[in-house]
């Protein structure tokens, strides 16, 4: 598929570092959507930051020596290495490891290869190694833990750029993946500037909600805000754009 982002979709995304993944699952939930969060997996530095880029992807199968076998794991044909090199800027690696988190995806070196790219960063239901120097990288890394194995112990690289299954959920080349503390998240291209938008007015009025709350108004009638609730916020709205 085009790996472009027009200027809509690239003004959504940087808006979207500003949403939280509470929020956009709450919104994609309110729109039918529930099965869009990638369980179990953590960000591998939290003081990395937000990680907001469209998915690229990479499957992994099961081990099959046959396969191993045409093709070594260090080739710059093996479909881990073409990762690597072809994930385009500002798009996330998206690396389907089936939930095995007792081997590694990835090492350091090559998510140094990713960073140099400008790539937005990397998230798998698997595990990564080398951790430590990862984490000096200060770069977006989601994943489900670390393991000292090699890939190739584990795991055979097997196709790039197709929907895959990560924790659970559904990820289509081109997706909208969007990280935090909390989690991923992920949704169609389409919706992210229909999400952007009431995403961002959702984190607004809960941040009024937050200091209306800490001040001494109660919860009841704050959260969800009621009538009055909602007219002081349309006040303290107007004030803050003076």
């Amino acid at each position: 598929m085009p790996h472009t982002i027009d200027a809509a979709l690239a003004e959504a995304l940087e808006t979207l570092k500003e949403v939280s993944t509470n929020t956009l699952t709450t919104q994609l939930y309110k729109r039918g959507m529930s099965s869009m969060f990638i369980n179990g997996v953590h960000p591998l530095s939290p003081g990395a930051g937000r990680l907001v880029g469209l998915a690229y992807t990479l499957r992994f199968l099961p081990k099959r020596e046959d396969k191993m076998a045409a093709v070594s794991n260090s080739s710059p044909d093996y479909p881990q290495r073409r990762a690597v090199a072809e994930c385009p800027p500002d798009y996330v690696l998206v690396i389907d490891a089936r939930g095995e988190a007792t081997t590694a995806t990835l090492g350091d070196i090559l998510m140094t290869g990713l960073q140099a790219r400008g790539c937005a960063g990397v998230v798998t239901d698997g595990a990564m190694r080398d951790t430590e120097a990862m984490v000096a990288l200060d770069y977006p890394i989601f994943c489900a833990g670390a393991a000292a194995k090699n890939s190739h112990i584990t795991h055979y690289a097997s196709e790039l750029d197709v929907p895959v299954a990560c924790g659970g959920a559904a990820v289509f080349p081109g997706d909208v993946i969007v990280g935090d503390a909390d989690g991923v998240v992920v949704f169609p291209p389409e919706m992210a500037v229909e999400l952007a938008t009431q995403g961002a007015e959702q984190e607004l009025l809960e941040t009024f909600i937050q200091e209306h709350v800490a001040a001494g108004a109660p919860v009841a009638g704050s959260y969800p805000p009621n009538d009055e609730t909602r007219a002081k916020y349309e006040d303290w709205k107007r004030l803050r754009q003076t």
